[in-house]
């Protein structure tokens, strides 16, 4: 699970809450690899698209047929999702990638992990960059 931005600068792997196969990813990994994990996600897509030669097509899509599928069929699916924050995670009036549960209603429920110290840090500064590139985006348009 990733939540922020969507860049190698402010998306926030979720290792707290990683796991495989039930087991929690801090106990299957080093530091250091639990470290190039996080890194290999953060580049995964300018990465991808590297080696495709190609702008990304696959993955949006992809994504985009999760979501509809977790609309259509109901599925209660946890996704990320850029939505819009009232209170959720410490922040107001803005859009960014968090959980969410998606089912017939669309965004059914925010869901709000517990972020560790240094996912909170991270998180905070991804909000912030996304402040900054909205005040920008709102002095254009003046």
């Amino acid at each position: 699970m990733v939540i922020g931005g969507h860049s190698d600068k402010t998306m926030v792997p979720l290792t707290s809450v990683a796991t495989y196969r039930g087991i929690p990813v801090k106990e299957l990994l080093t530091a250091d690899q639990l470290k190039e994990a996080v890194e290999s996600t953060k580049v995964g897509g300018a990465t991808l698209t590297k080696l495709l030669g190609t702008s990304a097509w696959y993955a949006p899509g992809a994504a985009a047929a999760a979501m509809v599928e977790a609309i259509a069929l109901d599925a209660k699916k946890l996704i990320p999702c850029c939505v819009y924050l009232d209170g959720e995670y410490g922040e107001k009036d803005l859009c960014i990638g968090v959980p969410v549960m998606l089912g017939k209603n669309g965004v059914e429920k925010i869901v709000e992990y517990k972020l560790d110290g240094d996912e909170k840090a991270k998180f905070d500064e991804s909000v912030q960059a996304a402040r900054n590139t909205n005040s920008k985006l709102g002095d254009a348009l003046k």
